[in-house]
């Protein structure tokens, strides 16, 4: 049977990746801070990503339990909407920590339980490859370098036989962008940088966010690259075909662009 361990399984993404993955005949081991709502085909073990004795201590479990895996799918992952100059230095550390830090750890504890030609997803986002907008900075900053770093890792591991492949979604409906939204709700009422700026930014978020697909679309597109026999380096899905224009623009005009659209 074939198995994979699932990082941020109790969230949407990696909770629909493994529903997903159980009902094609895997076996799913889970790593969250939190238990999923429905535990029943998932071998669950609460982790904090962001403490290397958590991870270390689930990489124990997991041998304990005899596992290996034919893959990981990296589903954990923070969004934060915050200006660069505002925003708590906790808050800054602490997106780094999980969206690049805990993919780094879950990855070097557990490769030496990979099978042959184990394959590794990292969901990054459909920002990781555009140039940066305002007060979505430091998300868009952390998910760039996890892209990098998972274009890095494919390099190597491409030498060892095990494929990386990045998953690179736009809006998805699940808790996380809810979270965020309350996050952004914050930041209007608490800015003093840029208070009519960011009401601006609010509404076209707003906007933005109606575009947002159900999780399951992602654990569709995970289980396409599962699947695959030559999986495509990168995997796309709702990209949005405003940021893709904006970004082909010089980023002279793209600064202008901003402006003028988020200056009353």
């Amino acid at each position: 049977m074939k198995t994979a361990l699932i990082t941020g399984v109790a969230g949407g993404m990696g909770f629909a990746a493994a529903k997903r993955l159980i009902r094609e005949g895997w076996r799913v081991a889970g790593l969250d801070v939190r238990e999923p709502e429905d535990r029943e085909g998932i071998l669950f073990f609460r982790t904090d990503l962001t403490d290397p004795r958590s991870v270390e201590a689930s990489l124990q479990g997991v041998k304990e339990a005899g596992l290996t895996f034919d893959a990981i799918l990296h589903m954990a992952g923070l969004y934060d909407l915050n200006s660069l100059l505002e925003m708590p230095e906790e808050d800054f550390l602490r997106i780094w920590n999980v969206n690049l830090f805990g993919v780094y750890r879950v990855n070097k504890a557990f490769f030496p339980l990979l099978r042959k030609n184990a394959r590794i997803l990292i969901t990054a986002s459909e920002l990781a490859p555009l140039h940066p907008l305002p007060f979505t900075g430091i998300y868009g900053i952390t998910k760039t370098a996890l892209d990098r770093y998972a274009e890095s890792l494919r390099m190597e591991l491409q030498l060892v036989g095990h494929p990386v492949i990045v998953l690179r979604p736009g809006a998805v409906d699940t808790g996380l962008l809810r979270v965020s939204t309350d996050k952004l709700d914050r930041f209007v009422k608490e800015t003093k940088l840029y208070p009519l700026h960011a009401e601006r930014f609010r509404r076209i978020v707003d906007r933005v966010e109606t575009r947002r697909v159900q999780p399951e679309r992602i654990a569709a597109l995970a289980m396409k690259a599962l699947r695959a026999e030559k999986p495509r380096f990168t995997y796309a899905i709702n990209r949005n075909p405003g940021l893709l224009l904006l970004n082909a623009l010089p980023v002279r005009w793209q600064c202008g662009i901003i402006r003028r659209i988020l200056t009353p």
